[in-house]
């Protein structure tokens, strides 16, 4: 059962996520973030893992707080999921091809939090997302998952195909990363 539900409540947010990495890419979103939510559920599908969040936040400031405590509570709520990290294939790479944009995300699930994002944006938002907070949320879910995450996205016109494009690619890294194989950690040391 590669399950994981973290609920976490602070002064300017309040989350809950339910993941559920043997799903069939049912996702229920609701951030408050429009944007951010379409990209989550890309990620959900595109993963085939059932995900649910639920996020209330000081949006009236601004996305930051919400977008960045979604990706730490679904770092944590991933990192529960996949425990010991016995049985699966542990490293994962895709590469997306969005229209004009390309994006490669590459990651390790060897739980030493790393990351690593070349991406530019030519626009301050993308709908009430603020770009900015792209990195934000991935870096979060990095350092909380324990995960080294590489994401680079050379080129691009649009951002919303730039964007979209990481997302789907990091879901297809995260579903290779977490396919079962059987056996143990995948580590000469014998232990992540």
């Amino acid at each position: 059962m590669r399950k994981g539900e973290i609920a976490r409540k602070t002064k300017e947010t309040e989350i809950q996520v339910s993941l559920d990495l043997d799903g069939t890419g049912i996702a229920d979103i609701a951030t408050g973030v429009g944007f951010f939510d379409h990209m989550l559920t890309a990620l959900t599908v595109h993963a085939g893992f059932d995900l649910s969040i639920r996020a209330g936040g000081d949006l009236d400031v601004d996305g930051h707080h919400t977008v960045e405590d979604v990706g730490i509570v679904l770092g944590q709520a991933f990192a529960k999921s996949v425990s010991d990290k016995a049985g699966i294939a542990r490293y994962g790479t895709f590469t997306i091809p969005m229209d004009e944009s390309i994006a490669t995300v590459s990651l390790d699930i060897g739980g030493r939090a790393y990351f690593v994002f070349n991406a530019d944006f030519r626009t301050e938002r993308i709908g009430e997302l603020e770009t900015q907070l792209i990195a934000e949320f991935f870096q979060a879910f990095a350092f909380n998952a324990a995960v080294t995450l590489h994401i680079n996205a050379p080129y691009g016109e649009n951002d919303h195909h730039k964007c979209e494009a990481i997302f789907k690619a990091f879901a297809h890294a995260l579903a290779a990363a977490v396919t079962q194989t059987g056996g143990g950690v995948l580590s000469s040391k014998g232990t992540l």
